[in-house]
């Protein structure tokens, strides 16, 4: 049996093979080149002056990713946090991510989809189908994109309707956990200047944690779909509009947690087996979603785009927070929010030296929140017959259910733009400015406790209101340098991300908090670079960041109130390294690198001086590598073999850094053999994830701030399947 660190050792010899891999013989074939519009315009990814990392929707195919959780292995110095469940993740990039996990709040790495900002936990859904590809940018994106983005932006990007072409596909699968996927999609032309697309997505699974309790069902379940239309109207050359509504849904058996110490709350139980009480309560996230993209040609070299969105979602779940068959603590979680954002902008596209984008954003967020947090609720405190309020006056806070809710109103408004200089064919001037207007409210913010039975026992915190109003000018500068293929870039940027309402309320009225807005100021320095006949690419950046005031909850070890704080300074500093060859025409590597040193400067949480302290989800060191080989191909079709392996270094989870909740270093082996026939119509593959069945922690956190309990998030176990597919 290979151990941890013959793991680490394997994965680590590995990308440093896949990277280090000597060139063949010089012939015709060259690395794929990539078309992002990570800058608001159709580019090639090694001519864009900023940090971004793209995958294609066929390698999104082949890697088998189909949650936005899997990015994280592909993509360096990307991580999650999953402590609100799968499909529902809250990402870090560069080590920038948020540290309140609460439901109303927005994470500073914005997620995106088609250029609609998806800001809720309750609009993320089911997403990850027919893509044609993703991108994800790191860095502060103020001046391109109409949402502020402090920490990065993950982009999804829909396969759009084509005209003139009938085409689709239809692919089925089926793994173990009894998986079954389906998904497909079917393009139609209606006329010379219409046409429509039908895309579909269908997953269940049985859950993989293992549910010991007698009649309760295993937890981690799959059962979710998403279906998404679009619609095309290209009128001329000079106008194109696409029409998008989605929906999706997602009732699975919900998480299950992994309760330490394990001699106390897992005794006799295996690393993937659980006891809980309320398995049969499934999670329920709804989402619906209407946008519409237009873009017409209003002069020569110039272009007006508008983006109009409307999104609602609903999230309800209940955790078994103890991760026992006992009612210890149970949380419901309750998140309905709906959205409305306009974001219109004029992109030049001139030939001479000078183009700019001058945009203008609106968004308005409503979001209705409710926490109730049930502290042994089943056990008899006041020696009287039947659990009814008076044990919960007798044990309180023990005993008792508590209920907080508010509603919450966000707007912000902004004007933005970016704009370059051409001092000459080889260098290049970048500058924008964004100007920023948030405000919001937190209203009727309350809490009450009630009974096992359901009654009313007494209110704890009276309905309160709340609210903000905040002004922000951001920017950026940076000049770059273009010699061939050879392209070197250093900017300068301020990331900025609005306040926060407190949403843990349950105690005190002093737990109603507004935190401070967030500030970066991020330095960066980078290169892409194209060698060997451009069958070889090595993109390259290095960065630093000056963190300002991240929000953080800082939770009283002593009476449990929870407050929503600022850490005043932290410093980041790292880069990134993603290096891609096409050694023959049968065969081509990909490795990426990613390096952080993350640290707190000055701040206090729980009473304890926090400064010198890593930073959450901010790994030392990501690696990752993989390799696609055709073994054939010939009369029978294309027979394909790809390998993946990647590497994170140890992490914390929480900022007080805590030795016992300290995860170490994991490596992940993946691989597919793939088959397409000649025709290119049918395909079919094998495919496995985690081959080694690494079990590690996604979320660790002492929950009740020093009593002995640790609250922890595990990751999915060895998954593997085969699929077949048809194009049509």
């Amino acid at each position: 049996m290979i151990n941890a660190q013959g793991k680490t050792r394997i994965a680590l010899g590995a990308v440093m093979l896949l990277s280090g891999t000597t060139l063949a013989r010089a012939q015709d074939y060259q690395a794929e080149d990539i078309v992002i519009t990570a800058a608001k315009r159709s580019e090639s990814l090694q001519t864009v002056p900023i940090s971004v990392s793209a995958i294609g929707g066929d390698a999104l195919a082949e890697r088998k990713i189909t949650r936005a959780d899997d990015l994280v292995s592909v993509v360096p110095n990307l991580q999650l946090s999953s402590i609100v469940g799968s499909n529902t993740p809250i990402f870090s990039l560069r080590g920038v991510s948020m540290f309140d996990y609460s439901l109303n709040q927005s994470s500073p790495v914005a997620t995106y989809y088609d250029e609609v900002y998806k800001g809720n936990f309750a609009f993320l859904g089911v997403a990850m189908y027919d893509l044609e590809r993703v991108e994800v940018l790191r860095g502060p994106q103020g001046t391109l994109y109409g949402k502020n983005t402090s920490g990065g932006a993950v982009n999804l990007i829909s396969r759009a309707p084509k005209l003139g072409e009938t085409e689709g596909n239809l692919n089925f699968g089926y793994g173990n956990y009894n998986r079954f996927d389906a998904s497909g999609a079917i393009n139609l032309p209606m006329s010379d200047v219409l046409a429509a697309r039908v895309a579909f997505t269908v997953s269940r699974a049985d859950g993989w944690f293992k549910n010991q309790t007698p009649g309760q069902p295993d937890m981690n379940g799959v059962r979710e779909y998403g279906i998404r239309g679009s619609l095309l109207f290209a009128p001329s050359d000079s106008a194109r509009f696409v029409l998008r509504a989605s929906t999706s849904l997602q009732n699975p058996t919900n998480y299950g947690i992994y309760a330490q110490p394990a001699d106390l709350h897992r005794a006799g139980l295996s690393k993937r087996e659980i006891e809980s009480n309320i398995g049969d309560i499934r999670r329920h996230a709804r989402t619906w979603s209407v946008s519409l993209n237009g873009t017409v040609d209003v002069a020569d070299g110039l272009a007006l785009t508008s983006v109009t969105s409307w999104d609602k979602g609903n999230l309800r779940f209940k955790e078994d927070t103890d991760g026992t068959a006992e009612r210890f603590v149970e949380i419901t979680y309750t998140d309905r929010a709906t959205q409305f954002a306009q974001d219109l902008r004029l992109t030049s596209e001139f030939a001479g030296p000078f183009n700019f984008i001058l945009g203008g954003y609106y968004n308005r967020e409503k979001v209705f929140n409710s926490n109730s947090p049930e502290y042994l609720l089943g056990f008899d405190f006041d020696g009287e017959p039947g659990l009814d309020e008076g044990d919960c006056l007798a044990g309180f806070i023990l005993g008792c259910g508590f209920t907080n809710s508010f509603d919450q109103l966000k707007k912000s408004y902004a004007i933005y733009t970016d704009m370059s200089f051409e001092i000459s064919d080889v260098v290049k001037l970048r500058g924008g400015l964004r100007y920023t207007h948030d405000k919001g409210r937190q209203d009727y913010h309350g809490s009450y406790a009630y009974a096992a039975n359901g009654g009313f026992v007494t209110d704890v915190v009276p309905a309160l209101s709340q609210a903000y109003s905040k002004n922000n000018l951001s920017g950026k500068i940076g000049v770059d340098f273009q010699i061939g293929d050879q392209l070197l870039y250093a900017n300068y940027s301020r990331g900025y991300r609005a306040n926060s309402f407190n949403a843990q309320a349950f105690f005190d009225p002093s737990e109603l908090t507004v935190a401070k807005p967030e500030k970066i100021n991020a330095y960066e320095i980078g290169a892409k670079t194209r060698f060997a006949d451009r069958r070889a690419t090595l993109n390259v950046a290095a960065f630093y960041y000056d963190y300002r005031n991240q929000q953080y909850v800082n939770v009283d070890p002593l009476i449990g109130t929870q407050v929503l704080v600022n850490l005043p300074k932290s410093r980041i500093l790292g880069g990134e390294a993603e290096f891609t060859m096409a050694v023959s025409e049968a065969l081509t590597l990909n490795s990426a690198l990613g390096i952080i040193d993350a640290k707190v400067r000055k701040g206090i949480v729980g009473g304890v001086d926090v400064g010198g302290n890593r930073l959450p989800n901010a790994p030392k060191l990501t690696l990752s590598g993989g390799f696609d080989a055709t073994l054939h191909e010939g009369d029978i079709g294309r027979i394909g073999l790809r390998g993946d392996v990647s590497y994170v270094s140890g992490q914390y989870f929480e900022v007080m850094n805590v030795s016992r909740l300290r995860q170490g270093g994991y490596a992940l082996l993946s691989g597919s053999l793939n088959w397409t026939s000649a025709d290119e119509r049918w395909t079919a593959a094998l495919w496995a994830k985690n081959l080694t069945n690494e079990f590690y922690f996604t979320s660790r956190v002492d929950l009740l701030a020093g009593f002995g309990y640790d609250y922890n998030h595990v990751s999915t176990p060895r998954t593997y399947g085969a699929t077949v597919g048809v194009r049509f």
